[in-house]
C-alpha cells in the first residue's frame, strides 16, 4: 500500500494474508497493540475506523489516556561539522536536509 490509512491522527500498516484472503492492519506509532481486518477495502477502512474509535473509548473507560501517535517530527543534535557535511551532501543531491535525511531513514 502506497498511502497509509489515517483516521483521527492514527495511522495503520496494512498487509494481505493470502492464506485467509483478508487484509490485516495494525496501528502504527503507538506501543499498544491494536489490529483489525477486512475482506474488502471498504470493510478494511470501516474496521480501521472502528478500531481507532474502540481504542479511544476503551482507554477512557479504563481511565488511561490513549497513546498519541508519533508526530513525525524528530529533533536531532549533531556537531556543527557534521551539520555542514549533511548540508553539503543534501545540496549536492538536490534536496533539502530534511528530504535527504527522511529518504535515508526510510531506506534504513
Amino acid at each position: 500500500m502506497n498511502k497509509p490509512l489515517t483516521y483521527k491522527n492514527y495511522y495503520a500498516n496494512i498487509e494481505f494474508d493470502a492464506d485467509d484472503r483478508i487484509f490485516v492492519g495494525h496501528l502504527t506509532g503507538i506501543t499498544d497493540i491494536v489490529s483489525f481486518h477486512g475482506e474488502s477495502v471498504s470493510e478494511l477502512v470501516d474496521a480501521f475506523e472502528s478500531a481507532v474509535d474502540g481504542y479511544i473509548e476503551m482507554s477512557e473507560k479504563l481511565g488511561v489516556k490513549p497513546q498519541k501517535p508519533y508526530s513525525g517530527k524528530l529533533i536531532l543534535r549533531i556537531s556543527p561539522e557534521a551539520h555542514a557535511k549533511v548540508a553539503k551532501v543534501a545540496e549536492a543531491s538536490g534536496m533539502s536536509i530534511n528530504t535527504w535525511l527522511a529518504e535515508l531513514i526510510h531506506a534504513a
